[in-house]
């Protein structure tokens, strides 16, 4: 018999990137309600305030830091602090990530550079900073929230594909270098869920919402909330034997591309 205790997160130090809003937000309750103590992350002070009312409103206390995951000397602080005044960080999540969509003939070098530095150097920054914190403990968990784009393309996503074309195979690569140290890294491809970049996205192509759920064998989008339990699982030591691996969330869509 597997104990419940496998899937819970008591007292563990939780950062998750990009969480006042979309799927940060809801992977950061989901922790919270598995016992976490949550440091919420994010550029704007104001909408990380929003968040932790939500939560606190919700019974759900969390902190917070506000720093920008893309600057590697903030990070490095970010950490720092993190683990002198709050705990030593035992689950970091990197989800914080941008979308610039154009044809790539028409793609400004500006965006691309913008896309790789949010979606692909920040998980670099971030993951390497919270390694060098867990390696003394040996323990540890990292999870790269990618895409189901890190392996296939839609026209107009060249910079975001190969953003989190990229960052699934950082993934496998700190799985490779962390995992003998006793710390796992795994990665996250959700499908289509109704965040702020595919709001944008449905408004630059309308009738796309209606045609990404006729291609899902589930024939819906899914829910943020669905992909809460998915990460508290590998932050958990019910995952304590998966490494390097991408678990996708998509509803089979891409089973039937």
């Amino acid at each position: 018999m597997m104990p419940a205790a496998n899937f819970r997160l008591d007292g563990r130090v939780a950062l998750v990137t990009g969480s006042s809003t979309g799927i940060g937000f809801a992977i950061a309750r989901g922790f919270v309600q598995a016992g976490a103590v949550v440091v919420l992350n994010g550029r704007s002070a104001e909408r990380l305030d929003d968040a932790r009312r939500r939560l606190a409103d919700e019974g759900l206390p969390v902190q917070q830091r506000c720093f920008d995951v893309g600057d590697e000397a903030a990070v490095e602080a970010a950490i720092n602090d993190i683990e002198a005044h709050i705990g030593a960080l035992h689950i970091l999540v990197n989800n914080a990530g941008i979308a610039r969509r154009a044809p790539v003939q028409d793609l400004a070098s500006s965006d691309w550079h913008a896309v790789m530095q949010t979606n692909l150097h920040s998980a670099f920054y971030c993951g390497r900073a919270a390694a060098r914190a867990m390696l003394p403990r040996r323990a540890g968990r990292i999870i790269n929230i990618c895409s189901i784009m890190s392996d296939i393309g839609r026209p107009g996503t060249a910079a975001y594909s190969a953003s989190k074309g990229a960052l699934k195979m950082l993934t496998k690569g700190m799985a490779i270098d962390l995992g003998p140290h006793g710390i796992t890294v795994n990665g996250i491809a959700p499908g289509y869920f109704p965040t702020e970049l595919t709001a944008a996205a449905n408004a630059a192509r309308p009738g796309l919402e209606q045609w990404i759920a006729e291609h899902t064998p589930l024939g819906r989008w899914g829910r943020v909330e669905e992909l809460a339990p998915v990460a508290v699982f590998l932050a958990s030591e019910a995952s304590s034997y998966i490494n390097g691996h991408l678990l996708v969330v998509d509803g089979g869509m891409t089973a039937t591309l």
